[in-house]
């Protein structure tokens, strides 16, 4: 690794970070394409390891963020968490037998789903004072567990789709679930950086840099995401078009490969 690649990491970092405060999810799906595509990394499994790691710590750092402003729903965001915390071990597993651009193909696919579908519901304002009880309690927990293993196989943090899945099993608001979803990309990142960590697969000095940046942009993402959430629709439309540009994106570059 080169200076100039290190310093592409921290900026990468900046913008990671900026969308995972901003949308919660965002900063998951760049930062594999950004370690990929502008730092350079050869490997995909070696920048999806060190992208699990530096999303989980910024991803902490979000959640001090959105605490602050009392935007996190604790208790359905644990309930998440723990469920997707053995769906990720599992999917980390499994994504590390497959072929790395076969992975980033897939991974792009899905992304495309989800936009479409959260740009769909962007009129949807959710319920405000959202609980988990017995009621809801094993919806959330299967949506938990089927995020958590897309998220440990194709080795991001999942808040792109851990805010989807909260909005759809609790219902709360996007912004609300924003927040939330931060506590379940923290328990997934890690558990996914430390499953590819056993295998060598993290390039820990490139993860520092990525983390500093990132730590910078959650702040920035936070305090835009509180602005936005004002205006109806603005917050998923924001959500979806991010996705669905980046999808587009990795899509022809995984066209490129393979006809390479």
């Amino acid at each position: 690794m080169t200076e100039l690649q290190y310093l592409l990491g921290g900026l990468s970092g900046i913008l990671v970070g900026f969308t995972l405060g901003l949308v919660g999810g965002g900063g998951s799906i760049l930062a594999v394409p950004l370690m990929v595509y502008l730092v350079g990394v050869k490997s995909p499994h070696l920048a999806i390891g060190t992208s699990a790691l530096a999303v989980a710590v910024n991803a902490l750092a979000g959640v001090w963020n959105h605490a602050r402003s009392r935007n996190v729903n604790w208790r359905c965001g644990a309930v998440f968490a723990s469920a997707g915390i053995v769906g990720a071990f599992a999917g980390s597993t499994l994504g590390k037998a497959f072929d790395g651009q076969q992975l980033l193909f897939l991974f792009a696919l899905l992304m495309l789903v989800v936009a479409f579908a959260m740009y769909r519901g962007r009129k949807d304002a959710g319920e405000e004072g959202v609980t988990c009880n017995s009621d809801n309690l094993p919806k959330v927990l299967s949506f938990g567990f089927g995020t958590g293993g897309l998220s440990g196989f194709f080795g991001i943090g999942g808040g792109f789709l851990i805010v989807p899945a909260l909005v759809a099993s609790t219902s709360m608001s996007v912004y609300r679930a924003v927040g939330t979803s931060l506590i379940a990309v923290t328990a997934f990142g890690l558990t996914t950086a430390a499953n590819y960590a056993w295998s060598g697969l993290i390039d820990w000095p490139l993860a520092g840099t990525f983390i500093g940046g990132g730590i910078v942009g959650t702040g920035l993402g936070a305090l835009v995401a509180r602005r936005l959430a004002k205006a109806k629709g603005r917050l998923n439309t924001v959500f979806s078009v991010l996705i669905a540009c980046v999808a587009v994106y990795m899509l022809y570059k995984s066209a490129l490969a393979f006809m390479g």
